[in-house]
């Protein structure tokens, strides 16, 4: 996975009124930490922080160009988690992890599913990521699995996934992650339903009394 570089500024007021006015000046509230250092308070840049989760992912390696009294500073940085307005849907806040080159983290990678399994069947995917260990400046962007042309009956177990050199598995090997199984059949599904309809009882009209 590529570097991306941001622009960061720090920041010198805290509480949610300057959390506000951060992010009406179009940045986000943000701490970088890790390393044994002390966490550092910072603004993104919005739109060039969302464009890079967006495109990148949030498993991106960020390289912040933070400025200091002294100039500018550089850190490499994981971001670790983004709380998002519930109802309105703008980044609220970002803590960001501090990393070094040549030293292992641990992420979440998506799993992509390549490929058409075989004919008549229906294909659950369980897992969605895979917990790896991997150096920080090589995480892939996604692990592939192909379907292709399998047989109902096929399981895909986390074990089985083909991971990128030098990334170990963290998620059990034994987790499930895709199932191909026979797709039902338009008989047993409409006898399905008629089975489920069959317990159905109607109510009875009310009858008798007078009328309000």
């Amino acid at each position: 996975m590529s570097e991306v570089r941001l622009s960061v500024e720090p920041r010198t007021e805290f509480g949610k009124g300057a959390a506000r006015r951060t992010r009406r000046a179009g940045k986000i509230p943000a701490v970088l930490y890790g390393h044994g250092s002390d966490p550092r308070h910072l603004a993104l840049p919005a739109i060039e922080f969302a464009r890079v989760i967006r495109e990148n992912g949030s498993n991106a390696v960020l390289t912040l160009d933070v400025e200091n009294t002294d100039g500018k500073g550089t850190e490499l940085a994981l971001t670790k988690t983004i709380t998002v307005h519930p109802l309105k849907n703008y980044i609220e806040h970002v803590d960001l992890l501090v990393v070094k080159r040549g030293e292992k983290v641990t992420v979440d990678v998506p799993v992509v599913l390549t490929g058409d399994a075989g004919p008549g069947t229906l294909v659950n995917q369980d897992l969605d990521t895979l917990s790896v260990e991997v150096e920080a400046l090589h995480i892939p962007e996604q692990v592939e699995v192909s379907i292709e042309g399998l047989g109902a009956g096929t399981h895909i177990n986390a074990g089985q996934v083909a991971l990128p050199a030098g990334a170990e598995l963290l998620t059990d090997p034994e987790a499930l992650v895709v199932a191909v199984n026979e797709a039902p059949s338009e008989a047993s599904m409409e006898a399905e339903a008629d089975a489920e309809g069959a317990g159905v009882v109607e109510d009875k009209p009310e009858t008798g009394g007078d009328a309000e």
